[in-house]
């Protein structure tokens, strides 16, 4: 029944969307990213649904560097009329706070419009780090200097470790890497103590031994990894991160516009087929309402803000 009222929302959508469409010719849907991240993958799953719930043309257009700062400096300065989208990641809230300047705003430079989904992120350890718990590896990490790897200055995985290293007061040596795989590669290897990573990446690793994993950053445990406790769970409750990401577009972006989108994004996130494709790649589906997005930005802007400014944290 979910699933026939979620094509139903499709179909009005389609046949309502000329009261509330963008200037004639297609929408691009920016990626501030490379091909192949999540947004990416997203980008690319949610623009076929879309076009069709709009009776509008998609166009999924890469545009990276710089963090994700060109692609997202191109739809802030984009016209409002519904021609210039973002699919975005959370990283856009941290990086006012890393780099010295942003050419953008993240809360009076964009319209939210929905948040699409969200990615478990787990804090794992090499098999050699004696600690099997949270506690214990931060009661290890007062006692000696323990590295971590991240896939980079300012990521998620990277602010989520030095927030559990502020909130456990552990003595923790980042080291960044340009990228995930090598940063895996040094976990597996021995080579660094331990890593954030995204749920779904941690999984095999953990199943084939090569790490343990001690915590999850989301509010509730993991239905893929129930016996995984949550940072709250380990004695940290001021640690929660994760991955989410979502749509929005320039500011002031015609409501009606504003509405239609949100309405087939929710519709298409409520199918079953489409919460398996999510699943699938390490995400939870979300949706809601423009204003619950709008309220997500502004509380993870604030938060990391303070997180970047305690422990330090400079990206140029």
């Amino acid at each position: 029944m979910a699933t026939r009222r979620a094509w139903m929302v499709l179909g009005a959508a389609a046949l309502t969307a000329g009261a509330a469409r963008a200037q004639d010719g297609p929408v691009t849907l920016l990626v501030p990213y490379t091909p192949g991240t999540g947004p990416d993958l997203l980008a690319r799953l949610l623009s076929p649904p879309l076009q069709q719930a709009l009776g509008q043309a998609m166009v999924v257009e890469n545009r990276a560097g710089a963090s994700g700062n060109i692609g997202t400096q191109a739809v802030a300065r984009a016209a409002p009329d519904g021609r210039t989208l973002v699919l975005q990641a959370n990283t856009f809230v941290m990086n006012p706070s890393l780099f010295r300047q942003v050419p953008y705003d993240p809360v009076g430079s964009f319209t939210p419009i929905v948040r699409i989904s969200r990615g478990d992120l787990v804090l794992a350890v090499n098999p050699e780090v004696a600690a099997d718990d949270a506690q214990g590896f931060a009661a290890l990490a007062r006692r000696q200097v323990l590295d971590y790897a991240s896939p980079g200055i300012g990521t998620p995985q990277h602010l989520g470790m030095a927030l559990f290293g502020l909130e456990a007061q552990a003595r923790l040596n980042h080291v960044p890497y340009r990228g995930s795989a090598p940063a895996i590669q040094d976990l597996i290897g021995r080579r660094v103590a331990a890593m954030v990573l995204p749920l779904h990446t941690a999984l095999p690793l953990a199943e084939a031994k090569q790490v343990r994993l001690l915590a999850i950053g989301s509010p509730a445990r993991a239905a893929a990894a129930p016996g995984v406790p949550t940072m709250a769970e380990a004695g940290f409750p001021g640690v929660e991160v994760d991955l989410w990401y979502g749509l929005l577009g320039p500011a002031g972006l015609p409501a009606p516009w504003v509405a239609r989108l949100n309405a087939a994004v929710n519709a298409w996130v409520a199918l079953a087929t489409t919460q398996d494709q999510l699943r699938a790649q390490g995400m939870q589906p979300v949706g809601g309402s423009p204003a619950e997005f709008a309220a997500t930005i502004a509380v993870d802007l604030a938060r990391w803000a303070e997180v970047i400014r305690a422990a330090g944290i400079h990206a140029d």
